[in-house]
């Protein structure tokens, strides 16, 4: 009992003022006249001290309607995502297909969000990683991401992040770390100062040794780049082509970045439609980057094992939001370019670079001179792409012999695959400053003064054959505007190409390697608009989402069919309305054009036998780039053994293929795709939720809302200002102005999962909501049910809310429960003047019992998943600790072997120690708010 004089006693219930929330008395002290307290706030589940001052008599609070509305949305909005709500399709531009929707699913039904997303090739995984990464920033869970992905797909990343998320990456380029060193200081890291980076893959793996580098320079790299790179604190990592880090040997560099960046941070997305080709030793490196304990050996490669970890859909079964196959069929055929009488200073130029090219390549092999090697394979694919192509490298090449101090071996700072990973004009950039012979000098003046001569003497054959075959296609699509989007391997050829068409009258706009994604931005758009032609490279034509066109024209190709499918990509792609018609230029009566009419139909034969809709899908790009480059180089020095040596190209793609489709098994798993889910998300109430709970809490909080036309003007918890914001994903869209406020600020989140408590003897507020039958008497309340568990390292925790509504005759209904929670989110609400006071102890007390009743078996729920994890964590225990046992069974060193033994078991006993003491749970029952619905009459019982 308390009075004036003696103030609140121990275990007495108040309410605390300045928290605006109930609290129990636990300790108090009379000192000098002043009462002073420590009491119990069971919102924050915390002790603190109050004034005397700060407390006053329960019975004279009751909430506000703007208290609420705030929480009953707020833990709506809490328990929504408690039963796994997906956030992302809700608040982010995009809308996801059925597959990628079922990819997010997946990847958040789980806490351990590692997984390997295994789509085969065109289904859209960075679409999919970017959903799994804005559902974690939504939720809170992530602020710093790292990409890391070959050199090539660099800009695709930061395009599709931007375009479909908002999310910026900022590229770190090895140029940039360099020059950062000469003002750092020794503690400062360069991946630190952004929360958002990305980097290509080899230029930030460890290397071991470099000709003319000190240790000391080896060890300044590799901290900048590695080092620096793994310490920078992560928290969500995205690993695209993620297969190569798979290596031969644990040794190798790549292997050593992806193992490190596997424990950069806790999060981890590895991406690759070609996992696993057939190489058990491989695909067990790349899954034990997720999990080191579940694939501890070989043995452990297994369906059951694998299935957890591999997300993946096949193109067969993928569906769009109607229910119809995603893609349509595809038209591609090989155009061969006949030479014409004018044609004839071309004809030789092509036949004198021909054998310039036979007779460099086979002195570069004789001398061991790769990189003379792969210069010679550049200047064939650009005598076949076009004289300009050929003159200005020609020209370079001419100026680089005459200053041999210029000349320097960049390719040997590249291996195979970093070189494989480039485009035509890249690899020319590199492979053009080779050392070279003694005569070349002369052929190339030679070669050079003929490339002259063909370039006064008219047009390109295949130029003349594009603007016919524009002129035919409008006509048979009966489109005088046609868009066309045309790719060559090379710079000049593009700008040949350009000023060939705009002569004649064709809008033309073009993307190449050199452009920032602000250019290339402005490009893509004019081509969607006006602009008829867009001319690309390969370089130019990354992250290229282009569905309103379906005509592609590849000028010049790559020798690498692989490549050839990367460019059809860019209009082949999920959306496309139309079918693709793919138009490949060749030039007619060469080793080029006989290679790929015998390839092109050997490699369909392929698809056909194993099913698959072309090899393309189930190959990795650059481990058979070398495959293609021998099979072209053997063709110009032996055109007789073509066949032959098609025959053998085909007998390697097919090994591959053959293991990939065996090894699908491995990843396969059995799905059913809803269409009705992938589009019932646009409209989900929970943005209503989030703005309804974030306006009404924020005048309690010493903040404000007040609408303004179609935005709202809000002054946060923490004093900053937003002048104009909304809630909702369309308002987003139709004004690109009005900031878009969702669960990623950590403003709005604060004001989410803050929720007040209901405790026994607070009064009943009076309370009318629209909608709700005049007969509907009683009170209505919500519980949080949660669970906690803890164990030495870690603690877990749970929960979920519960409805409750108890009528003035005692009985309890369920769903007029739910049906009024969902009133409260969405109609009007009025409180009376007066308040339920004398009754309010003894409905707590039923209301409690009803919720412990009701309550049972939502707690049971939370019990059943976390003893699934306990009971998935022992097994993962279990497995690693034998696997690991048997393999020190195998040393050979007695003592080493017991010693290993012995550390083993005591790190497995305080594993299961830990989850032991986890296993122990603690249920609570707190009532969150509790109204009296309707009139006062019938309450007193």
């Amino acid at each position: 009992m308390t009075d004036a004089v003696t103030g609140f006693g121990i275990g007495d219930w108040c309410w605390h003022a300045r928290q605006a929330s109930p609290c129990r008395v636990v300790d108090r002290q009379n000192l000098w006249g002043e009462l002073a307290y420590r009491i119990w706030l069971p919102n924050k589940d915390a002790v603190v001290r109050a004034r005397s001052q700060d407390l006053t008599d329960l019975s004279s609070v009751q909430p506000t309607v703007e208290q609420i509305l705030h929480t009953t949305a707020a833990a709506k909005l809490l328990d929504a995502l408690e039963d796994n709500l997906l956030l992302a399709p809700i608040q982010s531009s995009v809308v996801p297909l059925p597959h990628q929707l079922y990819a997010l699913n997946r990847a958040m039904s789980q806490d351990r969000i590692r997984y390997l997303l295994a789509d085969e090739v065109g289904l859209g995984k960075t679409i999919e990683a970017g959903l799994i990464l804005r559902e974690l920033k939504l939720r809170g869970m992530v602020r710093r991401v790292l990409v890391v992905a070959p050199k090539g797909l660099v800009r695709q990343w930061q395009a599709e992040m931007r375009l479909h998320f908002g999310e910026s990456f900022r590229f770190i380029e090895p140029s940039e770390i360099t020059a950062f060193r000469q003002w750092r200081d020794e503690e400062d890291n360069l991946w630190r100062m952004h929360d958002q980076v990305i980097c290509s893959l080899d230029s930030v793996k460890p290397i071991e040794k470099r000709r003319g580098w000190s240790l000391e320079q080896l060890n300044t790299y590799n901290r900048e780049r590695f080092e620096d790179l793994i310490s920078a604190g992560w928290d969500l990592v995205i690993i695209d082509e993620s297969h190569r880090l798979g290596g031969s040997t644990e040794q190798v560099a790549r292997y050593k970045l992806g193992a490190a960046l596997s424990e950069a941070a806790p999060y981890l997305l590895l991406l690759s439609a070609t996992p696993n080709q057939g190489k058990t030793d491989q695909f067990m490196r790349l899954m034990q980057l997720l999990d080191r304990d579940s694939f501890p050996d070989e043995s452990s490669i297994n369906h059951e094992r694998v299935r957890p970890f591999v997300i993946r859909t096949e193109k067969r079964v993928s569906i769009n939001a109607e229910g119809q196959p995603l893609f349509k069929p595809r038209a591609t055929r090989l155009l061969p370019v006949a030479w014409q009488e004018k044609h004839a200073a071309q004809q030789r130029l092509y036949e004198s670079v021909t054998d310039y090219v036979r007779h460099g390549y086979n002195q570069a092999m004789a001398a061991k001179q790769r990189h003379i090697g792969f210069l010679m394979i550049l200047m064939q694919r650009l005598v076949t792409s076009s004289t300009a192509a050929i003159r200005a490298t020609l020209e370079r090449r001419l100026a680089l012999l005459e200053t041999p101090q210029l000349q320097t071996n960049l390719f040997e700072e590249s291996d195979v695959d970093e070189w494989a990973e480039l485009d035509g004009q890249s690899q020319l950039e590199i492979a053009i400053q080779a050392s070279g012979w003694e005569r070349e000098k002369a052929e190339v003046e030679t070669l050079l003064e003929l490339a002259r001569e063909t370039d006064r003497q008219g047009t390109d054959a295949k130029a003349e054959a594009l603007l016919e075959l524009i002129y035919k296609l409008q006509q048979e699509e009966n489109a005088p505007q046609l868009k066309v989007l045309i790719f060559t391997e090379f710079v000049p050829t593009q700008a040949m190409l350009a000023e060939f068409l705009e002569s004649r009258g064709f809008s033309v706009a073009l993307l190449n390697g050199g452009m920032d994604l602000d250019a290339r931005t402005r490009a893509q758009q004019a081509f969607s608009r006006d602009v008829r032609v867009l001319i690309s490279t390969d370089a130019g034509g990354e992250g290229l989402n282009l569905q309103f066109c379906h005509f592609v024209v590849n000028f010049d190709m790559p020798w690498n069919p692989m490549r050839l499918e990367q460019r059809i990509g860019r209009v082949d792609r999920i959306g496309q309305p139309h079918v693709v018609r793919a138009i490949n230029f060749v030039l007619d009566d060469t080793v080029e054009h006989r290679v790929r009419e015998v390839l092109e139909h050997k490699l369909e034969v392929i698809a056909q036998e194993f099913g698959v809709d072309k090899a393309a899908d189930v190959m990795d790009s650059v481990e058979v780039e070398p495959i293609f480059d021998e099979l072209f180089v053997h063709g110009l020095q032996d055109p007789a053994s073509i066949d032959k040596e098609c025959d053998a190209v085909i007998d390697q793609v097919r090994e591959k293929v053959a293991a990939s489709r065996k090894d699908t098994d491995l990843l396969t798993e059995d799905h059913t795709l809803e269409a009705e889910d992938a589009r019932k998300w646009r409209d989900h109430p929970a943005q209503y939720w989030l703005e309804r709970a974030i306006v009404n809490g924020l005048p309690t909080r010493n903040g404000s809302a007040e609408k303004a036309g179609d935005a709202w003007r809000v002054k946060w918890a923490d004093g900053s200002e937003s002048p104009r914001v909304c809630f909702d994903a369309r308002t987003a869209e139709e004004n690109p102005d009005i900031e878009w406020i969702t669960l990623e600020d950590a403003r709005a989140r604060a004001v989410i999962g803050e929720l007040p408590r209901c405790v026994a003897g607070q009064p009943l507020p009076i309370t009318t909501v629209t909608g709700l039958p005049s007969t509907v008497q009683g009170v209505w309340s919500l519980w949080e049910i949660s669970l906690s568990a803890s164990s030495a390292s870690d603690s877990f925790s749970r929960k979920r809310f519960l409805p409750v509504f108890v009528a003035d005759d005692g009985r309890t209904f369920v769903p007029t429960a739910k049906r009024i929670w969902d009133l409260l989110l969405t109609e009007s609400v009025s409180l009376s003047p007066a308040i339920e006071v004398e009754s309010a102890m003894e409905w707590f007390e039923t209301s409690r019992a009803a919720a412990k009743a009701q309550g049972e078996s939502v707690f049971s729920g939370l019990l059943d998943e976390h003893r699934e994890w306990l009971a998935g964590e022992r097994e993962r225990a279990r497995y690693a600790f034998e696997a690991r046992h048997q393999a020190i069974g195998r040393i050979g060193l007695p003592a080493v072997r017991e010693h290993r033994r012995k550390r083993l078991e005591a790190e497995h006993q305080a594993r299961m120690a830990a989850l032991a003491d986890a296993e122990s749970c603690t249920p609570d029952l707190n009532a969150v708010i509790m109204l009296r619905i309707g009139s006062q009459e019938g309450a007193n019982r």
